[in-house]
């Protein structure tokens, strides 16, 4: 019996990501000794915040064409992959993913890494992402006869790339034009990876809308390098990834992003590229903000910086913005931690915790009376009396999207004695949805397009409410950047100013 996804609270979610994907090559001679689909599953561990619904690795020895080893389920990875389903899965090179559904049903068929089996010989594929042309795309495959089972977008995208390339193949499958080929009918948003026989595929879509990075596994008496190793290292192996988060974990070592348009060859003999598909000369990358702002984990690299020090850099530029006369700065554990430490490093406000979290809340919990859902988000934390009595606290939040969690906040600190509670928020107003692989609610949903600030604090029982600013946000995205040439730096700011990097087809 399959172990069920976890329940969506309906009632409190806000904005959620859609998927994670991962890929391990072991490097030297084959049979590896190195245990690659266990490398994945941790892999995938690192990247749950990603995507809770499902899970799935796909193996393979490198041998031929025909034989991959697959294990897929609903739920958590520690739920979908017990050992027996890990004895199952052998091979020098594999891949996997975890979703969290925006464009199909969350259900079993819909599980990722997919596999199909073409002319050639079977290809896997794992997606993070959304198409923003999924319709026009659907009717091209549709039109040259091939079937569709779901409405996933990641299932398109495998059918997408088993049709020839417009110059045709003459020695066998020319993946890298097929690649190609995807590209330039769909921007994006997408990152990949996909596998076939003995090699593995990144692909990051032209705008670098979504992440993807590279790593090397090093043996343990090396593992002394965190960000960048010496080329001449030994090397057990090359692995791709979403996010950066859980490299060190498995024994890796980042190495760089897979740029935007870029399409990476992973082998047993190290990592290439081999193609760049341009955007449009005027358009500037778009990579997605709400990284930095709330999906991913603190400690992941983007564009040459740890997201944890970009959360800080908000928390700095929230302070210059909306100053507050307080005792105290605190957050909403745990995700505007980082920001309240910078807003109280550049404002001088002591930071200290008011909200304790219970971690072991789950969908156990016993159905609550009309008496626990007024007292709202208590099941969830608990006030620390002490550092809250009499006090003027300014709390952070990372962001606010429907509006229906911080009133219950703002309401238990104030029982507890809290003077004056003032809401500062790392991020400025959600108003529009997102269509690149983001689970946004609607723009009727979302808080912002209903209340102003004044009319929000005055709603949730604040003192005050003040949101960063765009600009303010982009400042401090940009302020320890990597790139230092503006004409290549860009961020898709879609769901905060309604101007989407491509247009739309709906």
């Amino acid at each position: 019996m399959e172990p069920e996804a976890p329940l969506k609270d309906t009632e409190e979610a806000g904005i959620t990501h859609n998927c994670g994907v991962f890929g391990c090559i072991s490097s030297g001679e084959w049979p590896t000794h190195i245990d690659v689909a266990q490398i994945i599953c941790l892999g995938l561990v690192a990247l749950q915040h990603r995507g809770q619904e499902s899970a799935g690795i796909v193996t393979s020895k490198g041998e031929d064409t025909k034989r991959f080893s697959m294990h897929k389920g609903m739920g958590l990875v520690s739920h979908v992959f017990d050992d027996h389903a890990m004895m199952k899965l052998k091979g020098n090179l594999g891949i996997g993913h975890t979703r969290y559904s925006t464009t199909a049903e969350s259900e079993a068929l819909n599980c990722q890494p997919f596999v199909v089996h073409t002319q050639h010989g079977a290809l896997a594929v794992a997606h993070n992402g959304e198409l923003v042309n999924a319709e026009s795309l659907r009717k091209k495959v549709l039109d040259r006869g091939v079937g569709l089972s779901t409405m996933s977008d990641s299932e398109l995208i495998t059918q997408a790339l088993c049709l020839n390339p417009p110059e045709g193949e003459h020695e066998g499958p020319n993946w890298p034009a097929r690649i190609k080929h995807v590209m330039k009918l769909s921007p994006l948003s997408y990152s990949l990876v996909l596998m076939y026989r003995d090699k593995i595929y990144g692909v990051r879509d032209p705008y670098g809308n979504r992440p993807l990075c590279l790593g090397k596994l090093v043996p343990v008496k090396k593992r002394n390098h965190i960000i960048q190793p010496k080329l001449e290292d030994d090397i057990e192996g090359w692995v791709i990834s979403s996010e950066s988060s859980g490299f060190l974990a498995i024994g890796a070592r980042y190495l760089r992003e897979v740029e935007p348009g870029e399409i990476v060859e992973l082998t047993k003999h190290g990592v290439k590229s081999i193609g760049i598909v341009e955007r449009p000369e005027d358009k500037l990358p778009a990579f997605c903000i709400f990284e930095y702002v709330y999906f991913a984990r603190p400690d992941s690299i983007f564009e040459g910086q740890v997201v944890y020090s970009v959360r800080m850099q908000c928390g700095r530029e929230l302070a210059k913005e909306a100053p507050c006369d307080a005792d105290i700065v605190s957050s909403v554990p745990e995700s505007g931690t980082a920001a309240a430490h910078g807003y109280s490093r550049q404002s001088g406000i002591p930071f200290a915790e008011v909200l304790c979290k219970n971690r072991y809340v789950g969908r156990t919990f016993i159905q609550p009376s009309t008496r626990l859902r007024q007292l709202g988000v208590a099941k969830k934390f608990g006030a620390l009396l002490d550092n809250v009595y009499g006090k003027k606290i300014v709390l952070i939040d990372d962001s606010i999207v429907r509006g229906n969690t911080i009133g219950p906040i703002i309401k238990l600190l104030r029982d507890a004695g809290a003077k004056e509670v003032h809401i500062r928020v790392a991020s400025p107003p959600i108003k529009y949805p997102c269509y690149m692989g983001i689970n946004i609610p609607t723009r009727e949903e979302l808080i912002a397009n209903r209340l102003d600030p004044p009319e929000l604090a005055e709603a949730v029982g604040a003192d005050s409410l003040v949101y960063l600013s765009i600009g303010g946000l982009i400042s401090a995205v940009t302020y320890s950047i990597r790139e230092k040439d503006p004409k290549k730096i860009g961020h898709c700011v879609a769901c905060l100013s309604g101007q989407y990097p491509e247009k739309l087809e709906w």
